[in-house]
């Protein structure tokens, strides 16, 4: 879908700044960043020891590669604020993960950190073509999650009239976007998903919304969803990038007129992709585990965090940074099936291409015997509730066998027959095998 929205105006210096420019900029705050960090959180100073580096060995960019990695698990080892770098009484707010899976993971915030933050999404927001005046519908939860109150300040400090709707009560949503006509949302895409069928419910036709922008994050989703949401909603869907242990929403965001990867705001974050069995740094365009380093962080400084997240970083288009490619999945998140690598991404867009079927889909994966098996959940669209279900299932099976190389079951249910995540991240994964 072609943008609908004006081009951005009104870039800052350094979006359009020269990659000579940049890089100066980066290793200046690079420099200070490892030396606030030494100097001021015990667990980089030992593990910076360790190592035997010191934050002088940084002459070149590339000399950061020298320096030890930080993973989630060091910021639950250091629960609660033992990773902070500035004294509790200068921390303006703090969040956590959900902790599902263990201690959650601590993040602070500066004043200064505060501003920052506010200022990186209002940026994001101009790139995805908000304007001062614009109404921000957020969807995204608010609370110790930084999704709601991050996009919140920064549409503020972008100059929009912002709606802090939050997550939940769907058919709300769809009350408040239609008598308020926002102009963007900002959502997770799999809610967006399901506040379209909540648009379809009510007998209205979702693309004679008010909504002109959607910028979607929190989750990894694929070109195939973005086609569907755009086609459904009659939207500019673009991709926001983030995370808490980072900054949180904000760290990259698409531009609308070209909608080919999130920006990375190269001038608080330094990127590198790694190969996530061995840590050596790959070149720009190869396929590896994003790592980032913050480079103005004053409560949190996060030095080479293993996002976990599976990229790869490409040369600059609308601005001078680079972007990043669509995430194919966790490292974490990928599944072993019978020695195929399976993402939940891959099935996802299979998934889409099947225009009889909801974008909606889970893998519940268990084991029989030694063998692990995978059974794909989804479900048909209301329009086609009277199809060949199973005929469906066997054809969406083949094109998962052929195309990805792993044998399944598949399923195909009625409408809403696969339960809807209403607040945060989809649930594709139920994972039944004993730990």
């Amino acid at each position: 879908m072609p943008a609908n929205r004006p081009l951005p105006a009104d870039l800052e210096p350094i979006e359009t700044a020269s990659r000579d420019e940049i890089a100066a900029l980066q290793l200046t705050r690079l420099r200070n960043t490892l030396t606030h960090a030494y100097n001021n959180v015990d667990h980089y100073r030992n593990t910076f020891d360790a190592k035997g580096v010191h934050p002088r060995d940084l002459k070149t960019l590339s000399d950061l590669s020298k320096f030890p990695f930080t993973v989630k698990k060091d910021l639950r080892d250091n629960y609660p604020f033992g990773l902070f770098a500035v004294p509790r009484k200068q921390i303006s707010r703090i969040h956590a993960s959900s902790g599902t899976t263990g201690k959650p993971t601590v993040v602070g915030y500066t004043a200064n950190d505060i501003d920052t933050w506010a200022d990186l999404v209002a940026r994001s927001v101009r790139a995805a073509g908000g304007r001062r005046g614009d109404i921000v519908h957020i969807s995204y939860g608010y609370g110790l999650f930084t999704g709601g109150l991050g996009a919140h300040y920064g549409a503020e400090r972008a100059g929009c009239t912002v709606i802090p709707m939050s997550g939940g009560q769907t058919e709300k949503q769809v009350q408040i976007i239609c008598d308020f006509k926002p102009d963007i949302i900002m959502v997770t895409p799999s809610y967006m998903q399901v506040i379209i069928e909540e648009f379809v419910r009510q007998g209205l036709d979702p693309k004679e919304s008010s909504l002109k922008v959607g910028i979607f994050g929190a989750e990894p989703w694929t070109e195939a969803m973005r086609q569907e949401i755009e086609g459904r909603a009659g939207l500019d869907a673009v991709d926001i990038y983030g995370l808490s242990e980072v900054m949180g929403p904000g760290v990259a965001s698409e531009c609308i007129e070209s909608k080919d990867g999130p920006v990375i705001w190269e001038d608080h974050f330094y990127p590198e992709i790694i190969d996530p069995e061995t840590g050596e740094v790959l070149p720009d365009g190869a396929e590896g585990e994003l790592v980032f380093t913050s480079l103005t962080k004053e409560a949190l400084p996060i030095i080479r965090y293993r996002t976990r997240d599976l990229t790869r970083l490409l040369p600059p288009t609308s601005r001078s940074f680079r972007r990043m490619g669509k995430i194919v999945g966790r490292s974490d998140d990928m599944l072993i099936i019978r020695g195929v690598n399976v993402f939940p991404t891959q099935v996802e867009e299979l998934v889409l291409k099947e225009e009889q079927l909801s974008g909606q889909y889970q893998l519940i994966v268990s084991r029989s015997g030694l063998l692990d098996e995978v059974e794909v959940l989804c479900e048909v669209l209301p329009e086609h509730v009277d199809a060949d279900r199973a005929a469906l299932g066997k054809h969406l099976q083949q094109r998962i066998k052929t195309l990805i190389g792993v044998s399944t079951a598949v399923s195909v249910g009625l409408p809403d027959s696969i339960e809807r995540t209403l607040v945060g991240k989809a649930r594709r994964v139920i994972d039944k095998r004993p730990k």
